[in-house]
């Protein structure tokens, strides 16, 4: 008797928890996920989340099934208006955000309307720095160079990175780069550049780049490099955050490096129940470790440096509630 009134107290107490971890799984078996993907088949955005979708469904309790889903249009913008408005807010629709999302929410030049504080966010896959870069016959060849003519980058749309990122360098660093807007995913950006359209382009993955023609690197300069520091592959590249001559210059470069590390962030939709979200952000991590995910991701030259999606929400809160007179320095910097 004594033993039972020891062991009854223990398995009510773990109880809920059980219960918990059998609901999710219960609901997510037999579902599929569909991870909406910003871009074009072909480009890092695509060929990131897909790997993603292929490698986390056996780590999700109940084994669901995926699909990745390619919503081109708004430099990201039509899959994160998907998401948020037309998809279930049940736990089974992905996508990954543009980096600049939080800051232009931040900056009130968010055409979305989606406060992505309220989204659930699953983690980050990588925070690699992102480069410009310019086609070997290009007059542009050096940070110099680009500070004395016009260079054209290819663009996807008003929620790309290069929107934030190129005026912010031509105001604070004085650069005259160009965004010709209208190409769709990295492999139009690489067939513009070689048909002369552009000079260049912005991209988080050098080695998919210089692996896409022959000759590899010699085919291309890199101009800059943004992130919280230099690129261990790359320590002669100049990077953006230590070209600011004053405080404000650095603190403005200093705010958009910290926004451009946010490479590769995964999210749900707002409202999803709490024990999806921790299933999801759970299921990410153990992604994250997986050998077979890490071997795939080795064989398609794929950085991986994840963030969780806790670390994740956390930052993306903090960039859209910074001081206003850090935000007045890049509303000016951008204008």
């Amino acid at each position: 008797m004594r033993i039972s009134m020891l062991v009854l107290p223990a398995v009510l107490f773990l109880a809920p928890g059980a219960a918990r971890a059998d609901s999710v799984a219960d609901f997510y078996r037999g579902k599929q996920l569909q991870f909406f993907i910003r871009a074009a088949p072909g480009g890092n955005y695509d060929l990131y989340t897909r790997l993603l979708a292929r490698h986390i469904v056996r780590h999700v309790p109940g084994n669901p099934s995926a699909v990745p889903v390619n919503m081109p249009g708004g430099g990201g913008l039509t899959a994160l208006l998907h998401t948020e408005n037309v998809a279930p807010h049940d736990g089974t629709a992905f996508t990954m955000i543009t980096q600049t999302q939080p800051m232009d929410q931040a900056l009130g030049i968010d055409k979305s309307k989606v406060d992505v504080r309220t989204m659930n966010w699953i983690g980050n896959m990588s925070d690699e720095n992102l480069f410009i870069v310019t086609r070997k016959d290009s007059p542009t060849k050096t940070l110099d160079d680009a500070r004395h003519r016009v260079t054209t980058l290819a663009a996807t749309g008003a929620g790309g990175s290069e929107s934030s990122l190129v005026p912010i360098a031509n105001q604070v660093i004085g650069t005259k780069f160009k965004n010709v807007f209208g190409y769709r995913s990295s492999p139009e950006f690489n067939l513009a550049m070689e048909r002369g359209e552009v000079d260049g382009r912005l991209t988080t993955n050098l080695r998919l780049l210089f692996a896409s023609k022959p000759g590899g690197a010699a085919n291309f300069h890199i101009i800059f490099q943004t992130g919280m520091k230099t690129d261990k592959e790359y320590p002669e590249v100049p990077l953006l955050r230590e070209q600011g001559k004053t405080d404000n210059d650095r603190l403005v470069l200093d705010f958009i490096s910290r926004v451009m590390s946010l490479a590769r962030p995964v999210a749900t939709n707002s409202n999803v129940p709490p024990e999806r979200v921790e299933a999801m952000r759970r299921a990410f991590d153990a992604t994250m470790k997986d050998p077979q995910f890490l071997a795939e991701a080795n064989q398609l030259q794929f950085q991986i440096s994840p963030w969780t999606g806790e670390e994740l929400q956390e930052t993306v809160r903090e960039i859209i509630d910074s001081p206003p007179a850090v935000l007045d320095q890049i509303r000016k910097a951008i204008h």
